[in-house]
């Protein structure tokens, strides 16, 4: 993994980018950007069950 693709990912820890944001250091548009880039893999998601208590009814 590149060091640039590394950095970049970071940015999805809400966390850290709320820390840069409130800080100036990037901007909402570089957010919406960043979001707006990501991909959809709902279709490739699998449902769970859970014999949790809390979960059944």
């Amino acid at each position: 993994m590149k060091l640039r693709q590394a950095l970049e990912e970071k940015l999805l820890d809400v966390r850290l980018r709320d820390r840069l944001l409130a800080e100036g250091k990037i901007t909402k548009e570089e957010i919406a950007k960043m979001l707006k880039g990501l991909g959809d893999d709902a279709d490739k998601s699998v449902a769970l069950e859970s014999d949790s208590p809390a979960t059944r009814q």
